[in-house]
């Protein structure tokens, strides 16, 4: 059993988020699909935006400070961590389908890592708190659906 702070969830998705920003950047310079290289492009901003937000929540004066020190147990190091990790190191950019496949995992994986942290939370603020990124994760998955579809439509 490993003790964690709910602030080393935050701070690894923080740097997952910037990783995957910058490794999506990488795809689309090596694509040759003008479509293809939109999407990743798209997403690396994304990216940069999921990790800008969450980034607000480390700063010194976040309102989020009390929850962020809070300590729980967990078994694993990182709830899904590895599964993301090999998710996206394995990134489809052949088509935009598959860019938006492999996307729409990831996301999908961290935000049942957010949903499993809200139901494993120890006090009210932790479930609140997961939960509430979980809803905000599932509203990004939203756009990113709905913005993709929009460049596979032109």
């Amino acid at each position: 059993m490993r003790f964690h702070q709910v602030r080393e969830i935050v701070s690894w998705a923080v740097d997952f988020h910037e990783q995957l920003a910058q490794q999506y950047a990488a795809l689309a310079k090596k694509t040759e699909d003008e479509r293809v290289r939109m999407a990743l492009n798209y997403l690396a901003e994304h990216e940069h935006r999921m990790q800008g937000g969450l980034a607000r929540y480390l700063a010194a004066d976040s309102e989020h400070r009390n929850v962020l020190d809070t300590w729980f147990s967990d078994l694993t190091e990182l709830p899904h961590s590895d599964v993301v990790t090999r998710l996206c190191e394995s990134v489809a950019c052949t088509t935009v389908d598959g860019v938006l496949a492999t996307a729409l995992t990831i996301h999908k994986t961290l935000e049942d890592m957010y949903r499993h942290r809200a139901e494993e939370a120890g006090i009210a603020a932790e479930q609140a708190f997961f939960t509430a990124l979980t809803n905000g994760h599932e509203a990004e998955v939203r756009r990113l659906v709905r913005d993709m579809a929009r460049l596979e439509a032109y």
